[in-house]
């Protein structure tokens, strides 16, 4: 190697070093400059930002986030940076949330590698071959499959992504596409039906906002269900995406030329999969009910235990080592270690979910989502306000990648905003789920793109990249069906 080489390669291995010392110390100058009893005002702004410029430069979402939290940090107080992150770590994984979701993402994560294990998903998808016969009918098959798994996101973009990619290889689309259409299905589908968990966690939230009455909360919800624009939206260009009448654009249409030329899996991902010479042989129809009946029973518990599908994982991955220990499909060893191993998938899903919530907090304490909301609130009228909610809380929640946890903070803005403004509370409420199902689908650290990334076995930049051109036209259309309906 050359001096000249070397000197261009350590000046390389340098610059991201010198980058981040002088955002260091720029944002600490800032936090110095501000006066200490100021609202952080358009301040509240810079750690979001910095997070979307450095995902876009480097293509990974979870050391964007760290930087974006660091930042945060050096804004609220620079000299106690590291007893910060040490207490925001903490803070946010003794959450119950962050518990819940590291529970279920893990146990899913699991009962769909022992289902892989044992053969059943081969079954599933080669039941299927027989009578899917082009690409087409293979994603009109997977939007099918997206619908039906209605209860929750967590679930569609594990399972579905799990049982349709070995079809979706065989007919040379790409994992990026496959990940658009189960994402399509997911968050934008589960606001749309009154029986999944976000129905559950939003009626109570309603309630507890004084936007119905005590016990009403699941009421106004299906009231609000005809007004959750971008759900119907996202609905529709899935639909027209599959079916050919939209184009592929941009990112997307590189990765499916990709696919076309016999590399479905993208750069940088393993090619996942097992051995299937390894795993256990059953007829086509005992490897369907060996498939089916775990989801059924996975479904079935979540509803019992009142959506709760951290209950329903942990009852269908019982029945699941029950039924293959009783076929002798695996030892219970194997189906031990599958489990683990499923779960160690998933760390890095839910390292980028837990970075999230830690980004969500930084903003609390920023006053992000007060700031937004106060700034645009005397430009407001009966009219804008419902297609200004959807504008303001969808670039809220993709910035923070926080579907749920915003409106903990945005509506006890929103509600007595709309009331004091006599806007119906149907639309006010169809616009805020929408907000967040846009807020879901498009961010690029949300848990439904990195879950569907990871199921689909495709980066998560490179599935928010090619998604997110549709999702940006389901967001406008979402925002001209709001101000029709606000003007009417």
């Amino acid at each position: 190697m050359t001096t000249t080489t070397m000197a261009l390669t350590g000046s390389t291995r340098w610059k991201p070093v010198l980058c981040c010392a002088l955002l260091a110390l720029g944002f600490g100058y800032i936090s110095l400059q501000h006066p200490a009893d100021d609202g952080y005002g358009a301040i509240s702004l810079l750690p979001s930002l910095l997070i979307l410029i450095v995902a876009i430069i480097s293509k990974r979402p979870l050391e964007s986030i760290l930087t974006g939290v660091v930042a945060g940090l050096l804004l609220i107080d620079p000299s106690n940076l590291i007893q910060g992150l040490g207490d925001l770590s903490m803070g946010v994984m003794m959450d119950e949330t962050i518990a819940w979701i590291i529970l279920v993402c893990g146990m899913m994560g699991g009962l769909i590698n022992m289902l892989e294990r044992g053969g059943s998903v081969l079954s599933f998808s080669g039941l299927l071959v027989r009578r899917l016969k082009s690409g087409r009918q293979t994603l009109l098959c997977t939007t099918a499959l997206g619908l039906l798994v209605f209860i929750d996101d967590y679930l569609n973009s594990l399972a579905v992504s799990a049982s349709m990619k070995n079809l979706t290889d065989r007919y040379r689309i790409s994992r990026e596409k496959l990940a658009y259409v189960v994402d399509s299905t997911a968050a934008p589908v589960c606001i749309l039906v009154p029986v999944s968990t976000w129905a559950v966690y939003f009626a109570a939230l309603l309630e507890e906002n004084n936007a119905v009455s005590e016990g009403g909360g699941m009421s106004l919800y299906i009231d609000a269900i005809p007004y959750m624009a971008y759900g119907w939206a996202a609905l529709l260009i899935v639909w027209l995406v599959v079916m050919g009448l939209i184009p592929d654009i941009g990112p997307m249409k590189a990765a499916e030329r990709r696919a076309r030329n016999g590399q479905t899996i993208p750069d940088g991902v393993a090619q996942d999969g097992f051995d299937t010479r390894q795993m256990p042989r059953t007829s086509a129809l005992r490897g369907l009910l060996n498939f089916l009946l775990p989801m059924a029973v996975l479904v079935g518990a979540s509803v019992y235990y009142e959506i709760d599908l951290l209950k329903g994982a942990l009852v269908a991955s019982l029945f699941t080592m029950v039924l293959y220990y009783w076929q002798r499909l695996q030892s219970l060893g194997q189906m031990v270690d599958a489990m683990l191993d499923g779960f160690k998938v998933m760390l890095y899903p839910i390292a980028v979910v837990a970075a999230g919530f830690m980004v969500k907090e930084i903003n609390d304490q920023l006053g992000m989502t007060a700031y937004i909301i106060e700034s645009v609130t005397p430009y407001l009228s009966p009219e804008l306000l419902p297609a200004m909610v959807f504008t303001l809380m969808a670039a809220v929640v993709f910035a923070t990648g926080s579907s749920w946890g915003v409106f903990v903070v945005s509506l006890p803005i929103v509600i007595p905003l709309a009331q004091s403004l006599d806007i119906s509370m149907p639309l006010t409420v169809g616009a805020l789920l929408s907000a967040s199902a846009f807020g879901s689908h498009a961010c690029f650290f949300s848990d439904s793109t990195v879950l569907s990334s990871q199921g689909s076995g495709c980066t998560t930049m490179g599935h928010a990249i090619t998604q997110l051109p549709y999702a940006l036209l389901g967001g406008v259309l979402a925002i001209a069906s709001f101000l029709i309906l606000g003007f009417a």
